[in-house]
C-alpha cells in the first residue's frame, strides 16, 4: 500500500505538506499542491479515510431523513443534498420514514450511533413534542430541517414561503373569474400544510370571498387521500369550479378520480397544484403548478449543515433560509365562463 511518505518523497515535499493538501485545513502554494496531486495520481495513492476520520474526530458522513423517497419532490431534494455533500467529500446516507414518527425516532438513533457529523431532516407529521430532535441537537449533532420545520425548536432550516406561494396561485385562479374555489390540504400537523391553507384563505379574504367549509378538505400528502377527497368534492351537488391540491402526489389521486367520473379538466373543473416534478408536462391538460426548488432546498441545506459542522457553533441563533417558489400557469386553470358551475 502506498503511503504519504512515498507521496512526499516523489513530490519533493514534507509529509506535513501532503497531509495539508489532503485535508485542505492549511493553505498550500499552488505549485506544491500540483506536485502532490501529480505524485498521488502517478503512484495511485488512496488516503486511509478511516484513519483520517479518527484523527479529525469526524466520520465525513451526513444523514438525510425524508418522509417518502418515492415522492419526486423529495427525490430531487436528495439529489441536491448529495451533490453538495460530494463537493465537500462527504458521504450522504439516506433513510425513508414513510411519514411515521416512530420510524423517524429509530432512524435518528441509528444515525447517532453511526456518529454522522450532521443530519438533514424532513420531519414526519405528529402531535407529539419532538423531544427526539431536541435530544439529537443536545448530543452535539447539528440538524438542518428541510421543507418542514417542527414547532418550538431552535433549528436551522431551508424552506419556501408556502403561504405566499399559495396566495399567488389562488389569486391567479381568481383572476380568471373563479369564486367557488376549494382546497385539498396536507395534514394540519405540518407547518407546510397550515401555511398553504393560510395563503389560500388570505387570497380569498382579499377578494372578499368567504371560503366554504365543505370545500376545505384535509388530506395527508399521499395519493390515496387526493383520490378519496377528490371524489368527495367532485361528487358533491355543490362542487367548486376550481381546486388547489396541496402537493403532486395528491394531485395524481385527484386526476384519477376526475377520470373515473368522466369529468374533463378544465371544461368541468379547473385545478392547480404544489410541486412541478420532471415530466409533469406529459399530462394533458398541462397542470398549473407552484414549482418548488426541491434540488436547491437539498443543496442549500447540505451546504448550511457542512458550515455548521465546520464552525462548531450551537443553534442559539438558527438560520432560516427561504427560497422562492415559481407559479407556472398552464392549461388546467381556464376562464370560469367555460365551467358550468360558474354559469
Amino acid at each position: 500500500m502506498i503511503t504519504t511518505k512515498e507521496v512526499a518523497k516523489k513530490a519533493g515535499v514534507s509529509i506535513g505538506t501532503v497531509s495539508n493538501v489532503l485535508t485542505g485545513n492549511i493553505r498550500v502554494s499552488a505549485q506544491r499542491k500540483e506536485r502532490v496531486r501529480k505524485a498521488i495520481q502517478e503512484l495511485g495513492y488512496h488516503p486511509n479515510d478511516i484513519a483520517r476520520c479518527l484523527k479529525l474526530n469526524r466520520t465525513k458522513m451526513l444523514g438525510m431523513v425524508v418522509t417518502d423517497i418515492t415522492n419526486p419532490f423529495f427525490s430531487q431534494m436528495v439529489r441536491g443534498a448529495e451533490e453538495a455533500a460530494l463537493k465537500h467529500d462527504y458521504l450522504l446516507l439516506t433513510f425513508n420514514t414513510d411519514d411515521r414518527v416512530e420510524r423517524e425516532k429509530q432512524v435518528l438513533l441509528v444515525l447517532r450511533a453511526r456518529r454522522v457529523d450532521g443530519l438533514l431532516l424532513v420531519v414526519a407529521p405528529t402531535a407529539e413534542s419532538p423531544s427526539h430532535i431536541v435530544e439529537t441537537l443536545n448530543s452535539g449533532t447539528p440538524i438542518v430541517c428541510l421543507d418542514r420545520v417542527p414547532p418550538g425548536i431552535k433549528v436551522d432550516s431551508v424552506t419556501v414561503d408556502n403561504a405566499a406561494a399559495a396566495r399567488e396561485c389562488v389569486k391567479h385562479i381568481l383572476s380568471v373569474g373563479h369564486k367557488r374555489i376549494g382546497i385539498i390540504t396536507g395534514s394540519m400537523q405540518l407547518q407546510t400544510a397550515r401555511e398553504r391553507l393560510q395563503g389560500f384563505e388570505k387570497a380569498l379574504k382579499e377578494a372578499h370571498i368567504t371560503p366554504k367549509a365543505g370545500w376545505i378538505q384535509q388530506g395527508d400528502f399521499h395519493t390515496q387521500s387526493g383520490y378519496r377527497l377528490g371524489r368527495e368534492l367532485l361528487l358533491s351537488t355543490d362542487r367548486p369550479s376550481a381546486v388547489l391540491v396541496s402537493n403532486w402526489l395528491m394531485m395524481i389521486g385527484f386526476l384519477k378520480a376526475l377520470g373515473e367520473l368522466e369529468l374533463v379538466c378544465p371544461r368541468d373543473i379547473s385545478v392547480a397544484t404544489f410541486d412541478d416534478p420532471p415530466m409533469s408536462d406529459v399530462f394533458r391538460p398541462q397542470i398549473t403548478a407552484v414549482a418548488q426548488p426541491a434540488y436547491s432546498i437539498g443543496y442549500a441545506g447540505a451546504e448550511l449543515l457542512i458550515q455548521r459542522i465546520a464552525s462548531k457553533r450551537g443553534t442559539e441563533n438558527p438560520l432560516a433560509i427561504r427560497l422562492p417558489a415559481e407559479l407556472k400557469i398552464r392549461e388546467s386553470t381556464a376562464d370560469s365562463t367555460s365551467i358550468a358551475g360558474e354559469m
